[in-house]
């Protein structure tokens, strides 16, 4: 790519409980598909560019409000994100791309979404301060793995949702070295060939959980993850007797809500529900990318 020669693109910096996304309304291919990844990695670099944790484009969708694309910050495509899933909504809602009640395509299912405000739905953009979507039915389950990392063996469990996700139940996260242990059992061979994204979490009593996230294509701690929460959320109720609801407190601060119905193994109805704050927006200019 040539800088001079391109164009600006116009953008919205979102953040979903900590996870920062850049959201592009690509419904008119300002951005062409072949560039999409490189243009990622370029412009999610922190202190080099706009900076964030990935790239969620809007595309037209011929069975949904929308279709999106994402993009981790390494240029990776990446199948879903729970908090860049509220955060689409919230930007298309803003833009007038879908109503507050919404369906849109992902390479993880068609996923539902509505937005609400104080617990409610609402249809007052003003008030627009949650987004709460539902999730596919979560798949992969396995429990009691013995995973070493960084010299250490440990018991973990897995799930499936929407991305893979490993859950390593710990006594304080706060003392854990997230990237010392995340990053070997990102790429262990438990998980291979897609690697797992891995949380650390602590039990505090059935409704609420202390988490901590490794992210596989971001690859490093990140201060909210929504596929994780949820997946920490139920991989607790079956070894820590965690109940719904279940709130999640991240690195962020930003609380995250999970719902769901269980039934032995297996779990349906689950919802994620936190912040999508609307930060900025402007034109990304083409120096940005051309370095």
């Amino acid at each position: 790519m040539r800088p001079h020669r391109e164009k600006p693109i116009p953008f919205m910096k979102l953040s979903g409980s900590g996870n920062d996304f850049i959201l592009v309304d690509n419904r008119d291919r300002v951005v062409a598909p072949k560039r999409a990844s490189r243009l990622a990695a370029k412009i999610c670099a922190h202190r080099m560019s706009v900076g964030g944790d990935g790239l969620i484009l809007i595309e037209r969708s011929r069975r949904a409000d929308f279709r999106w694309r994402l993009f981790n910050a390494d240029g990776s495509e990446a199948e879903f994100s729970g908090n860049g899933a509220r955060c689409a909504a919230r930007f298309a809602h803003l833009k007038r791309i879908a109503p507050r009640r919404m369906r849109f395509e992902t390479l993880a299912g068609l996923i539902e979404a509505e937005l609400v405000a104080n617990g409610r739905a609402s249809s007052r953009t003003s008030e627009l301060d949650q987004v709460k979507i539902r999730f596919p039915d979560p798949k992969g389950l396995r429990l009691n793995l013995r995973v070493s990392a960084n010299g250490v063996e440990r018991e973990a469990h897995f799930i499936d949702t929407g991305v893979p996700h490993c859950v390593y139940l710990v006594e304080d996260p706060e003392k854990v070295d997230v990237i010392g242990i995340g990053r070997p059992t990102r790429y262990h061979p438990l998980f291979q060939p897609a690697g797992t994204n891995v949380n650390f979490i602590s039990v505090l009593d059935p409704h609420r959980i202390r988490i901590r996230t490794y992210e596989r294509g971001v690859e490093d701690e990140t201060l909210a993850c929504g596929t994780g929460s949820i997946a920490s959320a139920l991989i607790a109720s079956l070894v820590a007797k965690a109940e719904s609801p279940v709130t999640l407190i991240p690195q962020s601060g930003l609380n995250l809500t999970v719902h769901f119905t269980s039934n032995g193994r297996t779990f349906s109805d689950v919802y994620l529900q936190g912040d999508a704050r609307a930060v900025y927006e402007g034109k990304i200019l083409p120096e940005a990318w051309g370095y």
